[in-house]
């Protein structure tokens, strides 16, 4: 059994397959409430630079119930911002740097987790997370990425363990279909990305659907691909979504912005305007082998999905988002317990 106490969880791609399957055999066995564990005395302090539902509910509630005490910070929101650039001259609006805030966290509590969406602006900037990264590198506590540019570890932690479920624990040669969808505008890549790595851990066949202009991170791709050839799985990449629904078991629908047209949204959204429909309807649906559907939410009905296909007993949205508590509690315990 691994040991991943005192370490970050930034990354799926950072842990091993092995790693990341015992986090979720204890997610799998907390869910079934077979005993008790405890956190008591332990404290997580989260800092939320952008709004959440699901990740702080889920999060609040699963410290809660290990009986260790939460403690959350809108950070911008309380009347308070932080610095992140280094040697900056700090004149502005922002009354404390990260390099303080951390080391000062770091000693009230026993993990810090942050989560900070990029700024939409100049992508080069925006993949190494600067805010994320300032904490990982100031904090002394183990630090959890509660989503940010690159990756969403945490939701692909729950995807992975909804696709066990799905598959009776049997995933490798799963043909599973992360496919593109419409959206009002330009979301992060953290979602899909971390979603192609899960899918990859768990040796799925892995079809990528998309239109042209909407790659992935070419690096990303290229560990999804190592990740899944070493699990029995595989990657492929197509612009026709149709084909890709053909035969598969799972759909998971995501928006996710254009690199080509990084921080340029209304040229973005002008091309889109030239594509087809890329909404999953219960047509497409039917071209697959009674997939399940899947989506990380929040969900657009009507636009990324059909009222028709959110409301089937083949969509396992609500299971996907219950999941969050029991492989987060997992999470925590594994960083900061005895599991």
């Amino acid at each position: 059994m691994s040991d991943i106490r005192g370490r970050d969880f930034l990354k799926l791609a950072d842990f091993e397959t092995g790693e990341i399957d015992d986090i979720l055999n204890l997610a799998f066995e907390m869910k079934r409430e077979q005993r008790q564990w405890s956190l008591k005395g332990k404290t997580i302090i989260m800092l939320f630079f952008n709004s959440s539902l699901r990740t702080r509910t889920s999060f609040e509630i699963g410290a809660t119930q290990l009986g260790a005490q939460p403690v959350v910070l809108n950070v911008g929101q309380d009347a308070w911002n932080l610095e992140w650039e280094e040697g900056t001259v700090m004149n502005a609006n922002s009354p404390e740097h990260i390099k303080d805030a951390a080391k000062v966290l770091s000693r009230y509590g026993d993990a810090l987790a942050v989560r900070s969406f990029p700024r939409m602006q100049n992508y080069a900037q925006d993949r190494v997370d600067p805010i994320l990264s300032s904490f990982s590198k100031y904090a002394s506590a183990p630090l959890i990425n509660l989503e940010s540019a690159v990756e969403h570890p945490c939701q692909g932690l729950a995807d992975l363990m909804t696709l066990r479920e799905v598959f009776n624990h049997n995933t490798k040669g799963k043909k599973v279909v992360l496919s593109w969808a419409p959206h009002v505008k330009a979301l992060p890549l953290a979602v899909p990305h971390s979603f192609l790595l899960a899918a990859a851990m768990g040796g799925c066949d892995i079809t990528v659907a998309h239109p042209p202009q909407f790659e992935l991170e070419e690096s990303v791709r290229t560990q999804a691909e190592l990740v899944a050839n070493l699990n029995g799985g595989k990657v492929r990449v197509t612009h026709d979504q149709q084909e890709a629904f053909k035969g598969a078991e799972v759909v998971y629908a995501k928006s996710w912005l254009s690199l080509p047209f990084y921080g340029k949204p209304e040229e973005e959204m002008a091309y889109r305007a030239t594509l087809p429909s890329w909404t999953i309807d219960e047509d497409k649906m039917a071209l697959t082998s009674r997939a399940r559907f899947m989506h990380c939410l929040p969900i657009r009905r009507n636009l990324v999905a059909t009222d028709g296909v959110l409301d089937h007993d083949d969509c396992v949205i609500y299971q996907q988002a219950e999941n969050r508590l029991h492989a987060q509690k997992a999470l925590m315990v594994k960083m900061l317990g005895e599991s």
